[in-house]
């Protein structure tokens, strides 16, 4: 948040009939320095023909997909009603039809072995299925009913309008200081803009949402000239046009969107969140003028693997603060926006953004240690955009990316969201893309676009710890923050560390606010 000062200047004349008129002061108002930032404005993801159909049929295979992708999201929230697409979304998928209350839908669903449910991202609401291809005129019946007809009780808008509360001030706020410290950076990057506020809502927004307002949302944003469908496994074009006959009443058109805003790209802010823990967690990052399509993308992409991999071992951060140091869990490093795809160590898809950040994740470590987590992170950071790749290394990263970027695919629901993120992106087969690139990039190139895009004063800082005047006074600080170890490391770890304890950080105590985890996201 900008602070402005205002100077107000009050003149005072007093004369007498033979004093001399005196010459009027002159008041120069102190000049305000705006903080740097680094602006990304916003550029729409390609435009898609209203209920396209993404076929990715298996042969012999009787199990039916069914993948609904609408363009809609939480920046779709009405101001001052944060929250309410994601409840939307759950009123219509488990809320009950027009004839089958939400136990009886339940009922209907069981005996087929069928699957059914739904994730709300900032720009784009997934509904997926899954059935045996036998049950499948019943199962459509009831997805159709689901999305064209809704039952909208008033009961189940409060039980799941109370879920999501407590999902906001329970589960977030106090139970999973990871997903809150990455709440807290997009609070962070995106102030002033629509994603601001976690797709979850805010508790201010979450109170004023009414079931009127619920319809309304279906009404503006659920609707033809919004949705994607994605048909997997026993698919084809018959089935197609059954899918579309479902859901034909669905409204044409609704709202047409606002454009976002310009992204303003802070740099070298931080935001610590207070709650009582014992351990300190943080998000790193900063908005990204790349996404899927740019020239640069892709070797970033690759780039960020080499560094921090999602939970995989051979990746700098994992090896070098988790292994050799044993300061967490993990440290990772993406080149836009992620979500982990359930329990599963692979992404999901269907999370695209307008406009993308590069994040780094620090996950918890002790209080007493993150400071010096902080400046590691930074540490490695500056020797991958400075000191020579390793061939050996980046070899074993491609090798690994290649192989996982198929993994990645697996089921027909990750086939069918990546497939759709290809349209949604204007990329076709961006994986095939990525695979064909690792066949040629060297470690040259990837250090070439992190020197490019991945820099230091860029980065902003969002942590959830306890202490926060003990956080704040060390990540501001220029002393030295040596870390012990309760058993013997290696003499080059020792060696680094005493360089890592001494990484500036770039981040002024003027940049850095602080608030507490009850009054975050309070409105």
């Amino acid at each position: 948040m900008k602070r402005t000062l205002f100077i107000a200047a009050l003149a005072f004349s007093c004369a007498t009939t033979k004093s001399a008129p005196k010459e009027a002061v002159k008041v120069v108002p102190e000049e305000v320095v705006a903080p740097p930032t680094s602006p990304v404005p916003y550029v729409s993801l390609p435009a898609v023909e209203p209920m396209k159909v993404v076929l990715q049929p298996v042969a012999n295979k009787p199990i039916v997909s069914v993948r609904l992708v609408f363009r809609t999201g939480s920046v779709d929230d009405p101001k001052g009603k944060e929250g309410l697409t994601a409840l939307t979304t759950r009123v219509l998928l488990e809320g009950g039809t027009k004839s089958l209350d939400s136990a009886q839908v339940l009922e209907a669903l069981y005996p087929m072995a069928a699957e059914l449910n739904c994730d709300t991202d900032k720009e784009f609401t997934t509904i997926a299925g899954r059935v045996h291809r036998d049950r499948l005129p019943r199962f459509l019946e009831i997805l159709g009913e689901a999305l064209t007809a809704p039952r909208f009780e008033a009961r189940e808008f409060e039980r799941l309008k109370a879920e999501q509360v407590s999902s906001l001030k329970s589960r977030l706020r106090q139970e999973n200081d990871e997903e809150l410290s990455k709440a807290a950076l997009d609070a962070l990057l995106f102030d002033g803009h629509p994603y601001r506020h976690a797709v979850v809502g805010t508790e201010a927004g979450l109170a004023a949402i009414t079931l009127d307002d619920v319809k309304a949302q279906w009404q503006h944003t659920f609707t033809r000239d919004r949705l994607i469908i994605g048909l997997g496994g026993a698919a084809d074009e018959a089935l197609a046009t059954t899918v579309k006959n479902a859901l034909s009443t669905l409204p044409a058109t609704g709202v047409e969107r606002a454009p976002l805003p310009t992204a303003k790209g802070p740099m070298g802010s931080g935001l610590v969140v207070k709650r009582a823990t014992k351990s300190t967690a943080g998000a790193f990052g900063f908005v990204s003028p790349l996404r899927r399509g740019d020239a640069d993308f892709i070797d970033l992409f690759i780039a960020l693997s080499y560094f921090g991999e999602h939970r995989q071992e051979h990746g700098v951060l994992f090896q070098e603060v988790r292994d050799r140091r044993g300061l967490n869990y993990g440290t990772y490093a993406y080149a836009q926006h992620y979500r982990q795809d359930g329990w599963n160590s692979v992404p999901r898809p269907n999370i695209l953004r307008s406009q993308q950040d590069v994040m780094l994740w620090l996950r918890p470590v002790v209080a007493a240690n993150a400071v010096f987590a902080t400046r590691a992170v930074l540490f490695f950071l500056e020797q991958a955009r400075t000191k020579p790749i390793p061939q050996e290394r980046f070899d074993t990263a491609r090798g690994f990316l290649g192989g996982a970027t198929r993994v990645w695919t697996l089921t027909d629901q990750q086939r069918l969201g990546w497939a759709i993120d290809d349209v949604l992106s204007g990329t076709p087969d961006f994986l095939e893309a990525v695979r064909q690139r690792l066949a040629t990039i060297t470690p040259a190139d990837a250090q070439a676009v992190l020197k490019k895009y991945v820099r230091p004063e860029l980065i902003n800082y969002a942590f959830v710890t306890s202490d926060v005047d003990a956080l704040t006074t060390g990540l501001t600080s220029s002393q030295p923050s040596p870390i012990t170890y309760p058993t013997p490391k290696a003499e080059d770890v020792l060696a680094d560390d005493q360089r890592i304890s001494t990484t500036p950080i770039p981040l002024a105590a003027d940049r850095l606010k602080s608030t507490d985890a009850s009054e975050f996201l309070a409105k």
